[in-house]
């Protein structure tokens, strides 16, 4: 069973840190305590390893993280040889790799390390703790022969000095070459190879990155508008008209300061997303009037506007030589890191290569990063109706860029174009439809009509209603034209989930429709339902809420132990309040006897084996329960926020049930990743009906 992973390469310039995050990524799925081991380091801040510290949580001492330096190591090596070098850095590996359950190990960088045959050191390491290897080689700039002939080499010399190779990366490799060399490496050697293209976006440099470089001051910019790609430069000189022309997506302008018309030309073109810029860099030290920049500002809210007292020549060079680096202060990168090894390599046969060490634990980390993986296998389209806010274009980003599923967003199209372009978000091929303007319009206010005709619905205020964001994503969902809906980050919980209840309607095997959190604990996932939709269900209500939630909880891997929640454990206590638990109880286990069901029960008898064995002793659920059904919206309300806020869990949901289609309400103070959240769990709703819940937790 493999203890570690060996990250490494044959040369510099290969961009082995994307295949070094996304193995990160893959082994926090799998496992709790993953810890980190850079054998080599250069002086300075290591950027990746505080990357994979701020993106995964990492309680790691730095202290234990690093081997010794380059200058050391080279010093040892040539004093006492490389037997000596090997057996202090073995040391060093094993006071890391006592602490976790696997080590990720980032290889040497081949880059002014002063180490003769770096290949052969790299293996050998491998060998001595114990790792499996996955070897990258750089592609950038080269034929697809010679990519050819190097994987192969790579794997000929790792694997005759002894080293287990679980896959091989070509990394960096032309876009037009990828799938030809990825067709002729298939089969070819005995490991599996992935092919991954050069992407522009990880070599471009942000803002913030050219402005530490060159010193520059920034007269105008937020952090979102700092954090852009600069995808490249133009350089401006000539009239307005002709820079206009030369205008790319995502470029920087580089004009000398006192050239006003061509940095307002260049800040409206932005603003009107023809094309969003990265930002404009002046030179020559010249900067405009006050008059100037404030009329700036107003036109591009937050885009960069930088100074430099060179003239554009020698900025020039300097720009050229720039590179954009992965680091804790580049997230977006990561996201598209990550989101070219998913698409580009087969993490779910590499995890099963892996083999990293089983865990029960599922930590709110891991939890995350199955939503996303699981949306990703069958990706689906999923419309989020308040297309202009914020929080959703930056959960947008974050979705494309991870390749979560497809989306549409609805609003104003030109408003959710400017929003995106002065917050420096790519929407790529992202639908975008104003229901104001539409062509649906009229046939959704057709069909909206039909289905409320009963209520006196007309086609004419019908067609009102469907220009409602809310009630034309709804039809959407209905239609067909996309899979599922996420609204609410700034609509109130009716006005989002009204037009389901008339539009979608009920599941046929559904009574009602209700709710559940996924109360993400340090150390475990519970559902807790229902505590946003329902606020007195009866027994029969009850009985379908439980069911339901069981469904649910096992089509997110929570194997369902349905605790039926009371102020009464067993037959201590009576009352309505418990007749009716101890009713909906025997209903639920009436239509289905798979089920693992206990109620009534308190709290403290269901999730804690102690209590549950004075209470209840020999239960199935009792101290193990999974699935909690709360009596009453007051009880569930109340109890899934006072977890949420004294036990420091990460509350996901609420998650909508029972609807035909998957439609899901949001947070007025949803976050980003919330959002991401809910719309990866609103995908995998849209996937297909959900397995048998003891067939799944079987099958776990």
């Amino acid at each position: 069973m493999t203890r570690s992973v060996y990250v490494t390469g044959i040369d510099r310039g290969d961009g082995r840190q994307v295949v070094e995050l996304g193995v990160m990524e893959l082994l926090t799925r799998q496992v709790d305590r993953v810890g980190v081991f850079r054998p080599l380091v250069h002086d300075g801040p290591d950027r990746l390893f505080e990357l994979l510290r701020a993106r995964y949580r990492l309680a790691q001492d730095p202290a234990t993280v690093y081997g010794m330096d380059y200058h050391r190591a080279s010093a040892l090596q040539a004093e006492q040889g490389t037997d000596e070098l090997v057996s202090a850095l073995v040391d060093r590996f094993h006071l890391v790799a006592r602490d976790y359950d696997v080590v990720l190990v980032l290889g040497t960088d081949y880059a002014d390390t002063q180490l003769p045959d770096e290949l052969s050191l790299n293996a050998r390491l491998a060998n001595e703790f114990g790792a499996s290897v996955i070897p990258v080689v750089g592609g950038r700039g080269q034929s697809a022969e010679s990519v050819l002939a190097e994987t192969r080499n790579a794997y000929r010399a790792y694997d005759g000095l002894g080293c287990d190779v679980l896959a091989m990366v070509a990394n960096r490799v032309t876009r037009e070459d990828r799938d030809e060399i990825a067709e002729r490496l298939a089969d070819r050697l005995p490991v599996p190879t992935y092919v991954v293209p050069d992407e522009p976006a990880l070599s471009a440099p942000t803002v913030a990155q050219i402005a530490q470089a060159l010193g520059a001051k920034v007269l105008l910019g937020d952090d979102s508008g700092l954090a852009r790609d600069a995808l490249g430069f133009v350089f401006g000189g000539a009239m307005l008209p002709n820079l206009l022309g030369a205008l790319t997506p995502g470029c920087l302008v580089i004009t000398p300061g006192d050239r006003a018309d061509l940095v307002i030309g260049s800040l409206a073109a932005h603003s009107a997303g023809t094309p969003p810029i990265a930002g404009v860099l002046l030179t020559l030290d010249e900067v405009p009037s006050d008059e100037i920049l404030t009329l700036a500002a107003r036109l591009a809210p937050g885009t960069p506007v930088l100074s430099v007292s060179g003239n554009s020549f020698p900025t020039a060079e300097r720009l050229f030589s720039l590179e954009g680096k992965l680091n804790a202060a580049t997230p977006r990168k990561a996201e598209t890191a990550l989101g070219l090894f998913e698409r580009y390599a087969d993490t779910t046969g590499l995890a099963r290569r892996v083999s990293a060490p089983s865990s029960d634990r599922v930590t709110p980390m891991m939890f995350e990063h199955k939503l996303l993986e699981q949306a990703r296998s069958d990706k689906r389209r999923v419309v989020l109706p308040e297309g202009t806010e914020e929080r959703v274009l930056h959960a947008a980003e974050v979705l494309l860029r991870r390749g979560v599923c497809d989306l549409t967003l609805l609003g104003p199209v030109d408003q959710i174009r400017k929003k995106a372009a002065d917050l420096g978000i790519d929407l790529g091929d992202t639908q975008l439809i104003d229901p104001a303007t539409s062509e649906l319009r009229d046939s959704f206010a057709g069909k909206y009509a039909a289905l409320r005709a009963h209520k006196g619905v007309t086609v004419e205020l019908a067609y009102d209603v469907v220009s409602d964001v809310n009630y034309f994503g709804t039809l959407m969902v209905q239609e067909g034209l996309a899979d599922g809906m996420v609204s609410g980050s700034v609509h109130s919980t009716a006005a989002t989930i009204r037009p389901a209840f008339e539009i979608i309607k009920t599941d046929p095997e559904a009574s009602i429709v209700s709710s559940v959190f996924f109360m993400c604990l340090a150390d475990k996932v519970l559902v807790y339902g229902d505590c946003a939709v329902n606020p007195d269900p009866d027994a029969e209500q009850l009985a379908d809420i439980a069911i339901q939630s069981a469904t649910t909880a096992a089509r997110f891997g929570v194997e369902p132990r349905i605790a039926m929640l009371s102020y009464s454990t067993g037959t201590s206590g009576s009352g309505a309040d418990v007749d009716k638990v101890r009713e909906a109880t025997e209903l639920a286990r009436s239509r289905r006897a798979d089920l693992k069901i206990e109620g009534p029960i308190q709290y403290d008898a269901a999730v804690e084996p102690s209590v549950a064995a004075t209470k209840l002793p020999g239960s199935e659920v009792a101290g193990q329960a999974s699935v909690l059904i709360f009596p009453d919206l007051n009880t569930g309300n109340n109890t899934y926020k006072a977890v949420q806020r004294s036990a420091g869990a990460i509350a996901v949901g609420p998650v909508l049930q029972g609807l035909r289609k998957p439609v899901n309400d949001l947070s007025r103070g949803a976050l980003v990743q919330d959002i991401v959240n809910t719309v990866a769990i609103t995908a995998i709703q849209a996937q297909g009906p959900a397995r048998n819940p003891s067939e799944k937790a079987s099958q776990q």
